[in-house]
């Protein structure tokens, strides 16, 4: 059998299983933030389908479809995974789960964690049942994370962690966290820094949110009081935790890149219609806004098919290192257009902040939101320093 039959075979089932398995209910756009999966001991479902969909989709391991079986994955090959992809999203099928530990901390662990680590952490996190949190920025070490300062101490079989961390999204959800801490004070700054692993109920452990001008917030301050921390809990090796910082760093910034694509959210010409109407040619009554529209959705196709391409370039190990932080700062900008257009589209009633027919100002919370989109994961200054230092190659740079 040839590869292409395969792969058509492959496409058939995988259709005929989502068609079976997918509830209804998962196959609809969603509508708010709330709506999405994050799983963990903790966690509430929002509807049953939500459960079902979620407990299905982890038995066939496709939470994580590229993952070795062995670590809760589908064992898929790439092709399969995206044909995976392909079909959910032609199905209009919802992410089963959102997941820190899917999108950063998984991939870090298959190429430095411990088989011990491994078959520990990712079969969980496959499954929704730990949810985790980034410990990387801190008060004075943001942009330049080289700098922080949260010591690790060096108790023989444990580490005892002391500082603190800040805009770490989710920290009071959180059941885990991968954090950066300093090992070797007197080592030069981006050595002496390890990447160590620690449940969040872990006695000195406590954080505090942060509010943004949009009146909600992911963010928190996360603050160690003599942390305890196993060594078994250690990433890599003992100051060599930039190397696995660095290599998270792609796959986070990957991450922030795709709130560029739409996914299987309703598309912004169909959003505006509902709100300013159409013209007797069925288009979009305000031509000013139509035009906006038409070129932001020529750009959204092609940053799709550019995501598309570069997941096939890593597969394949021909992609630039630097070039997540290209599409993590088209990505961002991509956002930040779309929420704008919405609100032209809303006019003064995008600006309704508490009623219940705005969902409590949804719309003008969540366009003040993607202001952080540009700051988070690295800001888009640093994006473009590093596109023009590690891709362009300018002088100078």
């Amino acid at each position: 059998m040839s590869d292409t039959t395969a792969i058509a075979d492959f496409r058939l089932q995988t259709r005929a299983w989502l068609e079976q398995n997918c509830p209804p209910e998962m196959r609809v756009p969603l509508t708010s933030e709330d709506e999405v999966c994050w799983g963990g001991r903790n966690w509430k479902f929002g509807s049953e389908a939500q459960q079902v969909w979620l407990l299905r989709m982890a038995a066939q391991g496709w939470t994580v479809p590229t993952w070795p079986r062995e670590y809760g994955g589908g064992g898929l090959t790439a092709e399969e995974g995206k044909v995976l992809a392909q079909e959910m999203g032609a199905m209009g099928c919802r992410a089963p789960l959102n997941s820190f530990g899917i999108w950063m901390l998984g991939p870090a662990l298959l190429k430095f964690g411990t088989e011990a680590q491994k078959l520990e952490h990712m079969p969980k996190i496959a499954r929704g049942e730990i949810r985790w949190c980034q410990g990387y920025s801190e008060p004075n070490a943001g942009s330049d994370l080289a700098s922080l300062q949260a010591k690790a101490e060096d108790r023989d079989d444990h580490f005892i962690v002391n500082g603190q961390k800040i805009w770490t999204s989710y920290a009071d959800q959180a059941d885990w966290i991968f954090c950066l801490v300093r090992t070797d004070a007197a080592a030069k700054k981006h050595t002496g820094i390890s990447f160590v692993l620690f449940d969040m109920a872990t006695e000195g452990v406590s954080t505090r949110p942060i509010q943004l001008i949009s009146g909600k917030s992911p963010f928190c301050e996360t603050f160690f009081d003599n942390v305890r921390v196993e060594k078994r809990n250690l990433v890599g090796t003992a100051g060599g935790g930039w190397d696995v910082a660095k290599y998270l760093l792609t796959h986070e910034r990957e991450m922030i890149s795709s709130i560029g694509d739409r996914t299987v959210s309703r598309p912004l010409g169909q959003v505006a219609a509902s709100l300013v109407g159409v013209d007797a040619q069925g288009r979009l009554a305000d031509p000013m806004l139509r035009a906006q529209i038409a070129e932001f959705e020529v750009d959204e196709a092609a940053f799709r098919l550019m995501l598309e391409r570069f997941g096939d370039m890593a597969k394949n190990r021909q992609a630039h290192p630097a070039f997540s932080s290209a599409l993590k700062y088209y990505g961002a900008e991509l956002n930040k257009r779309r929420h704008e257009l919405m609100m032209a589209a809303g006019g003064s009633d995008a600006l309704d902040w508490e009623s219940a027919d705005s969902r409590q100002g949804a719309a003008a919370r969540a366009w003040l939101r993607t202001k952080g989109n540009s700051i988070e994961g690295g800001t888009s200054e640093v994006q473009l320093n590093v596109i023009s230092k590690r891709i362009l190659e300018l002088p100078g740079a």
